[in-house]
């Protein structure tokens, strides 16, 4: 597909080519009324037709990139919020229970994993040592697929980059609840490691084969990874402990996209500034969606150089959980024009730090909207208007 303005725009400005002006990133409201009104659509519009209509909506704010492609999310949440009463091991259930085995301990985390999760991840290592070009071409197809059936929904003026196309190691609370993964993380750290170690093993066999996806494919050289290791205080664990046992493995798991060119982002949740001089120095070119009242240093951040000592590629955001839903539109242009003189000279994204819950005053996302076009057509320019 022949991309235009927009979309080429945002293209310049991964490759951190000067531009003109400064292209959005993708807004995500959660409130399906506010979908609707950005979409120009009667209200319900979006609950009966949650494609078109989220898809018309990013056309209509002016998105330029899009690389985590949620159009039927908000269908999980109701006017209030989430008003499921079903629960997760990270949300309050009451019994967690992993291949007919009960978490209810640090040992129990530790059994799981050697009896069940380690063998499994062995196995798949096999399977691709096995048959490495016969797995590799299925991954190929699917990413390549993948990426331009959305594409063509999008249309040309809407550039789509991949997202959770590029494994790497993790940490399993989402598996085994907060309390007993994080026990057993202190308690067992040679477990950990050997976990982190087997994810990195089968990741890098992956990532060969996305990194040959992006170059068979001619994919935009971006990609966004996205796994929350901090929380208002900092990082979740001793960031000692990360460097001694996650870094390392996390570093080559990516290597494979580095080599062939693919920048890669992180995204931002919590306080991660002791993690950000970290994420550079193994080759990450950047960051979005940045907490600032819980000590992210958006401004020190974007001085900040790769490890090749090139400039950041920033997708800063209006944040989504002071400025947004408890300012005022003044508030919002002033968040605005910050994020701009601050950031970096090119490749700078703007949009809202992250998902937009509901209850944000439509005044307020009708501002971010007006900004992200004032923007878009005036660049820095437009900071002195």
């Amino acid at each position: 597909m022949e991309l235009n303005k927009n979309a080429l725009l945002a293209l310049d400005t991964i490759r951190q080519k000067p531009t003109k002006g400064i292209p959005s990133w993708l807004i995500h409201p959660m409130e399906h009324r506010i979908i609707d009104r950005l979409a120009g659509v009667p209200e319900g519009t979006y609950k009966n037709k949650p494609v078109e209509t989220y898809i018309g909506m990013q056309k209509k704010v002016g998105t330029c990139m899009l690389d985590q492609y949620l159009a039927v999310n908000p269908l999980t949440m109701e006017a209030h919020g989430y008003e499921s009463d079903g629960t997760t091991a990270t949300t309050g259930l009451k019994q967690i229970v992993c291949d007919g085995m009960i978490i209810d301990a640090p040992e129990a985390v530790v059994a799981h994993l050697e009896q069940k999760v380690f063998p499994q991840l062995c196995a798949g290592i096999d399977q691709w040592i096995e048959k490495p070009e016969a797995k590799a071409k299925e991954t190929i197809r699917q990413i390549c697929h993948d990426e331009e059936t959305i594409q063509l929904l999008l249309g040309p003026n809407i550039l789509k980059t991949p997202f959770a196309v590029a494994p790497f190691p993790c940490f399993a609370y989402n598996t085994y609840g907060y309390e007993n993964y994080f026990m057993a993380y202190a308690l067992y750290p040679e477990v950990m490691e050997r976990h982190f170690s087997l994810q990195a093993d089968l990741a890098v066999h992956k990532n060969r084969a996305s990194a040959r996806a992006y170059l068979e494919g001619e994919l935009p050289p971006l990609l966004r990874l996205d796994h929350d290791m901090a929380d208002s205080r900092g990082t979740l664990v001793d960031i000692k402990s990360l460097d001694k046992i996650w870094f390392p493995h996390f570093a080559r798991a990516i290597e494979p996209l580095l080599k062939a060119g693919v920048k890669l982002i992180w995204h931002c949740d919590g306080n991660l500034s002791q993690m950000v001089p970290r994420l550079l120095e193994a080759g990450l070119s950047g960051f979005q969606g940045f907490q600032y009242e819980d000590g992210m240093d958006y401004e020190k951040i974007c001085r900040m150089k790769t490890r090749e000592g090139n400039s950041l590629i920033i997708i800063a955001g209006v944040s989504v959980t002071r400025t947004l839903p408890l300012g005022k539109p003044d508030d919002i242009r002033r968040e605005m024009k910050w994020l701009v003189e601050q950031g970096p000279n090119t490749g700078l994204f703007l949009g809202a730090s992250s998902s937009i819950a509901p209850g944000v005053p439509w005044e307020n996302i009708k501002t971010l909207v007006d900004g992200l076009k004032y923007y878009l057509a005036h660049g820095r320019d437009g900071i002195n208007k």
